[in-house]
């Protein structure tokens, strides 16, 4: 590892996923977007379901769908522990768009909180699935996201 690139390790309840040297890495956290680079100050916080983007030193980028979990940074560690993570280009848009729709029809018919809540949290994850699907669809064709 070099002073300018840091590593970063992502892990599932199941397994690790990623682990390796990158320049730059992007997540989205409870209070929104952070990029952490090399030397960045530590930090402990809670992810957001949501995608992590990681940039590595040939300047290609990696893209991971995470159900929401903890980021631990250190100066040249990061660390993102998901209770469900894997590559974007595994995700299923099909079936990602189906579940959105399911949630949204569970949203209008639910009338207890516990049930509002667990909608609204399901909502979330497969909104997040299909931004990550499309992040990588820009990708693949060349657009910048």
């Amino acid at each position: 590892m070099t002073p300018s690139t840091l590593r970063l390790d992502i892990v599932s309840a199941e397994k690790e996923i990623f682990s390796g040297e990158v320049n730059m890495v992007f997540v989205t956290g409870e209070l929104g977007e952070l990029g952490i680079a090399p030397g960045h100050a530590q930090l402990l916080t809670t992810l957001k379901p949501g995608w992590v983007r990681a940039v590595a030193a040939n300047q290609e980028e990696e893209v991971f769908y995470i159900s929401g979990g903890m980021l631990e940074v250190q100066p040249y560690i990061v660390s993102v522990l998901a209770d469900t993570a894997m590559r974007a280009a595994d995700l299923d848009e099909a079936a990602a768009l189906a579940a959105e729709e399911q949630a949204k029809k569970a949203l209008q018919g639910k009338v207890s909180a516990i049930d509002l809540a667990k909608a609204t949290a399901e909502l979330a994850e497969v909104t997040a699935q299909i931004r990550a699907i499309q992040r990588l669809k820009k990708r693949a064709k060349g657009e910048r996201a």
